[in-house]
């Protein structure tokens, strides 16, 4: 038997060992699977990152799934086999980020009314292929030559792979995978369509002219959010609602003016507490370019070598898709972008100047968001900071040259559309070349996955996002499906292009608290094990503050099952309880795209008409019962 936690990040990568096609990666088998898995994955992280504001990485459970298929229905499989089936599949769930946390903010802006089919999957094509592009000439610097980067994430999967070679293994990691998936599915069945479950459990109170409110949304799925970050960062996301929801709404005041203090509450920190948690992501923003600034050298210097030909003849484990046929590709993304713009503003001036805002900020971030990954696992990369600091940079130029109004506004939505595929996909790019790296896979081989799985994914979001939004109650940006992300960034584009006043004192606030706390951060690098990672706590400030509570339930879950578990087990109980979380994520929003289509169909929800005290013991009841799975699911196991 494997055991995962001898894997070392650093180590020569494995011999690719049988198969014919491809090395046994390639194969026929490998790219119907991965191409499904990649809808399958991006269809549900559309919905988990419309109601979270956040996405968690499909590479392990899309691993998970491959070696669990492949064995029910060819009985053996090889590590690369399974390789490349999460690499296209994971590339579907990063571009349903780049997409939810954008493209919704064209209807909450009243541009469109519907989402616009071939614009939505346009722009999720081009910015997920140069997401991939940017990152080709990026992977010696980052993944190949860079040990001080530990890559958690990539290093965690590579170790699953590796377990699935033994029967035992495999079939615990898929029978906890199943379960989860059960869970999920159940619970979204139960509150989303039986309506016998409370969504949430809030309570606000007016003392004087201050609310105070507490509250946490009842959801498994969130739960195993939190599990997967683990504690570390599910702390700083809650300490970032504290200090926005807690401590910022209090302080701000204006209480008596609402009837309601929940509904007080919630005015508050979308007018006013989230535009603090904007400017301290601006500041995490520029510092995470600062710290990558030599890679980006290091990735200009290697792509200029390959277009000129000095790029040495390297192995089969060493080679990439080649510099010409990138040129290539990604002067037709160009292209592709320079008509979307076109088609956007229809403004020659406003698509020269977008589109090269684009292809500028876009390589950046793709050498942000590989950094940021390396360091911290694609789960934990801040891609709502970048966006947003592409957000203020586009609206700032567009500004300087006087386009305002619904041209500006939806010039300003295109660009961060854009450089949001590209940082989410490249960074996902980047965590799976890692893995592939450490089981031997072969780079360019893994690239063309990842643009396979792209290319397929990117037509599915335009129909989901309409599906959910036709289909839920208040509509994407309602109270179901809020998109924070997208919101924040309507409200910013409104005010670059002169339709609404952005609060400048509250965004100079934030960057305020986020200089003292990158401060605190570099205190703590120097003289503790401990960090206060800017970019969680940003985003705790402007999600809402039901979010962070079972997300830190989620964490603590994960802190009590490793510390219950003897040492050299530790990264197995993760991994169970990792696998666990991935199915409850994956169950609950597939049932929840389920269940819109179902009331595309006219299957509406039912309506027991249960009392307000039935449905907070049930809830109640829920909630514990939610905690108890997660024990039992990953509590150590004898061998």
């Amino acid at each position: 038997m494997n055991d995962p936690t001898s894997l070392d990040p650093n180590m020569p990568p494995a011999t690719p060992t049988n198969g014919s096609f491809g090395g046994g990666e390639l194969t026929l088998r490998v790219i119907v699977l991965g191409l499904l898995l990649s809808v399958v994955m991006g269809a549900a992280n559309v919905y988990v990152g419309l109601k979270a504001g956040m996405t968690v990485s499909a590479s392990i459970p899309a691993a998970v799934m491959a070696m669990l298929m492949f064995r029910l229905l060819f009985r053996q499989s090889t590590v690369l086999e399974a390789n490349q089936v999460q690499t296209c599949a994971s590339a579907g769930e990063s571009l349903a980020a780049g997409i939810i946390f954008t493209m919704p903010a064209m209807i909450l802006i009243g541009y469109w009314q519907s989402f616009d089919f071939w614009t939505v999957s346009m722009v999720a094509l081009t910015g997920g292929l140069l997401g991939i592009l940017f990152m080709i000439p990026m992977r010696r610097v980052f993944v190949a030559n860079n040990p001080e980067l530990p890559f958690p994430e990539g290093v965690a999967c590579a170790a699953v792979l590796k377990a699935g070679e033994s029967g035992n293994d495999q079939q615990d990691a898929a029978r906890g995978l199943i379960i989860g998936g059960i869970v999920g599915a159940i619970f979204k069945v139960a509150a989303g369509f039986l309506g016998i479950v409370q969504d949430s459990l809030q309570v606000a109170k007016t003392v004087g002219d201050r609310i105070f409110y507490f509250g946490g949304d009842l959801s498994p799925m969130l739960v195993a959010v939190g599990f997967i970050v683990r504690l570390h960062v599910a702390i700083l996301i809650f300490i970032g609602g504290t200090l926005g929801w807690l401590i910022g709404i209090p302080l701000l005041g204006g209480g008596s003016e609402y009837a309601d203090p929940i509904d007080g509450a919630w005015t508050i920190w979308s007018s006013e507490i989230r535009y603090v948690g904007v400017g301290a992501m601006v500041v995490g923003g520029i510092g995470s370019l600062f710290a990558v600034r030599s890679g980006l050298i290091a990735a200009v210097r290697e792509l200029s070598q390959g277009l000129r030909g000095h790029t040495a003849v390297r192995a089969q484990s060493e080679r990439d898709i080649p510099s010409g046929l990138i040129l290539t590709l990604g002067i037709a993304c160009t292209l592709m972008l320079a008509m979307l713009n076109y088609r956007f503003t229809g403004d020659v001036g406003v698509t020269i100047l977008s589109t090269s805002v684009m292809l500028a900020m876009g390589f950046f971030f793709t050498a942000v968001a590989s950094y940021i990954v390396g360091l911290v696992g694609n789960s934990n990369s801040p891609v709502s900071g970048m966006t947003i600091t592409a957000v203020l940079a586009a609206g700032g130029l567009l500004w300087l040259f006087n386009y305002s109004g619904a041209q500006g506004m939806v010039a300003t939505l295109g660009i961060a559309a854009v450089v949001c595929c590209v940082a989410c996909t490249s960074g996902d790019v980047c965590n799976d070349l890692k893995t592939g790296s450490i089981v031997g896979a072969a780079p360019f081989r893994q690239q063309i996955m990842q643009i396979g799985g792209v290319g397929v994914a990117a037509f599915v979001m335009a129909p989901v996002l309409t599906l959910l939004h036709n289909n839920t109650p208040g509509g994407i940006g309602g109270e179901k499906l809020s998109a924070p992300q997208a919101s924040l960034f309507a409200s910013l584009a409104r005010g670059f292009a002169g339709e609404g006043e952005l609060p400048w004192n509250l965004i100079g606030v934030g960057a305020g608290v986020g200089v003292v706390i990158l401060i605190i951060d570099e205190i703590l690098k120097r003289r503790t094990k401990y960090r206060a990672h800017l970019m969680p706590i940003a985003v705790g400030m402007y999600l809402p503050f039901g979010l962070a509570t079972p997300i830190l339930i989620g964490g603590i879950l994960a802190k009590i099952c490793t510390r219950t578990t003897p040492s050299p087990d530790h990264d197995r109980v993760l991994h169970r309880g990792i696998l666990f979380s991935s199915g409850v994520i994956a169950g609950e929003a597939l049932t929840a795209v389920g269940l819109a289509g179902l009331a595309a169909f006219g299957i509406t929800a039912m309506n027991f008409e249960l009392s307000s005290s039935v449905l907070t013991t049930l809830t109640l009841a829920v909630a514990v019962a939610i905690v108890a799975l997660f024990l039992i699911m990953t509590r150590p196991r004898s061998a």
